[in-house]
Order: structure tokens, then C-alpha cells, then sequence
């Protein structure tokens, strides 16, 4: 028996990232029913599916979910992927939940670890799952490092320094991604893909100190059971290597484990459909796989000074 494609929800269809979510749902042969964004600009739909009920506002996109639920359960919704601003996941979890749907969640899945509490609950109540988009944790050269590490009989910690540089304007500062109420800040917005690797990695925290922290800079220094890291975040342009600056390349990202350099710039955007694939199979990323990273993000947040 062949199974029926699932039926997809979108939130955030306008969003950065939303054309690598529309891309693995076409790539998994699963199906687009609707999609929600305040923004208009969402003309990328076509590139993949061609008949989406597209929303501005939340009411009458939850008006219509629900009215698929109990009118029209052969269209009902099967899964909400979710790419809204951080600050609104949450929220969005819980709608999901509630009209008996699984999620799909890019990171970082909400911002503080209290969030993730009460989200296990109504997920116990509902028998829906949330997966959290870590697709780091299934690059080629991630996986090889990690089982490397496991097999390693020395308690020596290893030596890493983090850098990673994205070019943003004045523009980021005026979003919601530059309010840390909103978007978690630097830390949470650009560094919790890199600290949820090391973690997994490396083992969990041990001590951090944070030497620096504003609204477009931050580094310090994270201990972990298996390595000491050093590690600098920015959004500056000033702050990328002169030979970086010299080209048309705005990011610039460096993992260096004693000396040298964990190279995942290749297929660094090209594994959310392996996510998808992961999550249908009911093998996807869980709230307790992204706990560790938000904890420390969110600890950094109340303990570095700005």
C-alpha cells in the first residue's frame, strides 16, 4: 500500500529561510496546503507549489486549519513547519499542537529552557511531536568528528577556537532579529547552530565566562567535558579577515580543533531535507536534543554583560 503524502502548513513563508523548508517538503513528496506570513512577498511558493492558500493574518489562517480539521479531513494538516522570528516559535508550537498537528521548528526552538517545559507538556498532551531543525548535527564531516571523538580514550580536552562573522547592516538593528527580547540576541540568533555542534560534540558545559557581549559582538570563553573554546561572534563587516573583505563573501566561519579547521561550509544549506526525511520517520531532533544549547545561550544572556 502505497502511503499518502502528508499535508503541510507553513508559518513564516516570506521568511530567510522558508525556501529550504519549501524545498524538503517538495523533496520528501509531501504536499503544501497553506502558508502564513504578514509579508506578501512570498512569490517563492510557486517555485514549488502552485495551489497554497496563503495567509496574512493568523485568524483567518487558523480559521482555515480548522475548518480542514473538521470538515475537510482528507486536507487536514499533518504537520506546521515553523520559520517565524524566534520570539513567536512558541506560540506557534502551541497552535500546532493544539489542532493536533506535529511541528517542524527551525532553531532555535524558543528562547529560554523554561519555554521548553511547558511546550513537553501540552506535546504529552496533544501525542503530537515537535522536531527542532539542528541539520548541523547531520553534516558528512560533523558526524566523522563526533564519532571520532567517541572513540577517543584520552581525558586531554581539546582545543577549539569559533569565529563566525556574518556581514549585517544597519537594517538587522531595526528588525526584530537586532531586539534580544525578540530575537535571543547574537548569542542565540547566529551562535546557537555552533554551540548546539560543540555540545553534541564535545560533551556538555562545564563553566563559561563571557568577556564580551552587545548588540553586534560577542566572544568568550566555554568549557566543556571534552574541550575549551574560545569563541567570537559579529555582525560587523570591520570584523572579517582582510582576505574575506576583499571578496564578494559577507560570512565568514572558522571551527579550528587543535589546529585545524572543521570545514562545513559545503552542504551547510542543504540539509534540511534530510531533517524532513528524519522527522517523518519519527527519528527526528527532539526539545531534550536542544536543551543544552538554549540553557547556555540563555544563561549567557543573564550572566554577560553588555
Amino acid at each position: 500500500m502505497v502511503k499518502k503524502p502528508y499535508n503541510f502548513a507553513l508559518i513564516g513563508a516570506a521568511g530567510y529561510v522558508a525556501p529550504r523548508h519549501l524545498k524538503a517538503i517538495k523533496e520528501t513528496n509531501n504536499n503544501l496546503i497553506c502558508a502564513l506570513d504578514p509579508h506578501d512577498s512570498v512569490g517563492i511558493l510557486d517555485n514549488y507549489f502552485r495551489e497554497v492558500k496563503f495567509f496574512t493574518e493568523f485568524e483567518r489562517f487558523d480559521r482555515h486549519i480548522e475548518k480542514l480539521r473538521r470538515e475537510c479531513p482528507e486536507n487536514c494538516i499533518d504537520i506546521v513547519s515553523i520559520c517565524s522570528p524566534n520570539y513567536l516559535h512558541d506560540a506557534h508550537i502551541r497552535f500546532a499542537l493544539r489542532v493536533g498537528a506535529d511541528v517542524i521548528c527551525e532553531k532555535p526552538v524558543v528562547l529560554n529552557p523554561w519555554n521548553i517545559d511547558a511546550l513537553q507538556r501540552l506535546e504529552k498532551e496533544t501525542e503530537n511531536t515537535v522536531n527542532v531543525v539542528l541539520q548541523l548535527r547531520l553534516h558528512e564531516e560533523v558526524q566523522k568528528l563526533k564519532k571520532k571523538i567517541e572513540k577517543e580514550k584520552s581525558t586531554k580536552k581539546h582545543t577549539i577556537d569559533l569565529k563566525y562573522i556574518t556581514a549585517r547592516g544597519p537594517w538587522y538593528d531595526f528588525s526584530w532579529k537586532g531586539d534580544i527580547n525578540k530575537s535571543g540576541g547574537i548569542v542565540t540568533n547566529i551562535g546557537i547552530h555552533f554551540f548546539d555542534l560543540l555540545i553534541w560534540i564535545f560533551g556538555k558545559v562545564e563553566t563559561f565566562q563571557v568577556e564580551q557581549l552587545t548588540a553586534r559582538k560577542a566572544k568568550g570563553h566555554l568549557v566543556l567535558e571534552k574541550a575549551e573554546v574560545d569563541w567570537f561572534l559579529s555582525i560587523n563587516y570591520d570584523d572579517l579577515p582582510e582576505e574575506v573583505k576583499n571578496t564578494q563573501v559577507t560570512t565568514y566561519r572558522n571551527i579550528d580543533i587543535d589546529g585545524k579547521q572543521l570545514e562545513i561550509s559545503k552542504g551547510f544549506t542543504d540539509l534540511h531535507t534530510e531533517i524532513y526525511k528524519r522527522a517523518i520517520l519519527g527519528e527526528g531532533f527532539s526539545f531534550e536534543d536542544a536543551r543544552p544549547a538554549i540553557e547556555l545561550v540563555s544563561n549567557i544572556r543573564r550572566n554577560g554583560t553588555k
